[in-house]
């Protein structure tokens, strides 16, 4: 059986949001907003939120800070995973990472699909860990941000998800 067990006490875990895009800017991000909302509404901590033009050493640089933080378990980034020249942002995370969550990527294609069919398909969401922090890249669209949180890291970033959830791993992501 899957799903939240009840009987255990929340561990709230920290987390960081980026958003890629070369138009937005923090008071335009819906995107963006959305997430740092809904990890605040799960009882998480925002720590840290910024937005990067599209740019691989900006998006490496940041990624690197973040992860060398010790207040931060996770990274979530909005935008920059399509097919475009200007999409870098799986190139970024691919500059820092150690281990690639492949099953991230393919399920939330699956979620996706729902949606918006086979234009799933041009998404490169992809979920990572690097020096024990775990990151993972969404598209930027309002509905891909929703879907992500909503139906796959609000699970598997809360302590209470069954079988198995992201947070119980965290103490042994450096061994």
């Amino acid at each position: 059986m899957f799903g939240i067990d009840d009987t255990l006490e929340f561990i709230p875990v920290n987390i960081a949001v980026l958003t890629v895009s070369d138009s937005r800017n923090l008071h335009n991000d819906t995107s963006g907003q959305i997430l740092a909302d809904s990890i605040q509404a799960a009882g998480h901590k925002l720590v840290k939120r910024s937005l990067l033009e599209d740019n691989v050493e900006k998006i490496i640089n940041l990624l690197e800070s973040w992860i060398s933080e010790q207040g931060i378990d996770v990274v979530i980034t909005v935008g920059g995973t399509g097919l475009t020249g200007r999409d870098i942002t799986p190139e970024a995370f691919g500059a820092v990472s150690e281990k690639e969550i492949i099953g991230f990527g393919e399920l939330f294609r699956w979620i996706s699909f729902d949606s918006i069919g086979t234009s799933t398909i041009q998404s490169r969401a992809i979920g990572v860990v690097a020096g024990g922090t775990y990151l993972f890249a969404l598209p930027g669209s309002n509905g891909a941000v929703r879907d992500g949180w909503n139906k796959i890291l609000r699970f598997q970033l809360d302590n209470r998800h069954r079988p198995c959830n992201f947070v119980e791993l965290i103490p042994r992501l450096k061994e």
